[in-house]
């Protein structure tokens, strides 16, 4: 039992983005309701920031989900880098306009000037900061004609400080940051995760002196975390079928938590 128990533990922290996942924490779902309530302002462009792994992949998808039934929302999870193809995309997902020759900025901006909607289409960029300069600037200027509006993922990087000066100073945008989890925070979400997926006897084994560990080696960052806790969960299965002997399953131990840490590359063996 004790194994099938770390085995689905290992699982709730996969590597992936899915809004089921969504934990729900206080200061977390204060900025995500912060994000839906800016969509709905008369703003051009907002820009959803923050180190990789502070959730913004999780919040555009849980927004998708959460908007797609109620209004036109598109949600772009991986960066189409050519510029021709990502009109096109842009031009059939939003107007149904299908053409296989190559459409250029001007051609774009003539449709969407052309196009009368009472809705303004939403679409969400993940992974911004991929895009080169020369692309994000008529992004920027494809949000000037009020026919669509962009939400704009990005690490919180030089690139960022460069977007919001150069490109939206003088535009109406709005900025969000997410941030890393505080030690708090990290148990709550650690904990929710856990009794979401019903391992509760995992979510028991969370002790304040383990939970300090794990902040202390990730920093609070969610994804460092669920590549740690997926490690930790899988050295526990591997001992309880084969050593069980040597693991106490009634708290988390820290010298698994170094073991899996030293795995996963956030301490250097």
């Amino acid at each position: 039992m004790k194994s099938s128990i770390f085995s689905n533990s290992k699982d709730v922290f996969l590597d992936t983005v899915n809004a089921k996942d969504y934990v729900q924490l206080d200061r977390v779902s204060t900025i995500y309701q912060s994000l839906k309530s800016s969509v709905k302002k008369p703003l051009k462009m907002i820009l959803l920031y923050g180190k990789p792994g502070t959730g913004k992949s999780m919040f555009l998808s849980k927004l998708y989900q959460d908007l797609f039934k109620t209004q036109e929302i598109h949600y772009y999870s991986t960066p189409i880098l050519d510029e021709s193809e990502f009109y096109k995309s842009i031009a059939q997902d939003l107007f149904e306009i299908k053409d296989d020759n190559e459409l250029n900025f001007t051609q774009m901006i003539k449709i969407l000037k052309h196009k009368s909607s009472d809705e303004i289409p939403l679409v969400l960029l993940d992974e911004a900061q991929l895009y080169s300069d020369n692309l994000m600037e008529k992004i920027r200027l494809l949000s000037d004609t009020r026919k669509v509006k962009f939400v704009i993922a990005l690490h919180k990087t030089q690139k960022e400080d460069l977007i919001a000066k150069e490109h939206f100073q003088t535009r109406i945008w709005e900025s969000i940051e997410l941030s890393n989890a505080t030690v708090i925070e990290l148990k709550i979400y650690i904990q929710k995760k856990l009794m979401k997926a019903n391992c509760f006897d995992s979510a028991n084994m969370i002790t304040n002196s383990s939970i300090k560990l794990i902040h202390k080696l990730t920093d609070g960052n969610y994804r460092d975390t669920n590549k740690l806790l997926n490690t930790v969960f899988e050295i526990y299965s591997y001992y309880y079928n084969n050593n069980r002997r040597v693991i106490n399953t009634d708290k988390m131990s820290n010298k698994i938590i170094e073991m899996s840490a030293i795995h996963t590359g956030l301490i250097d063996a």
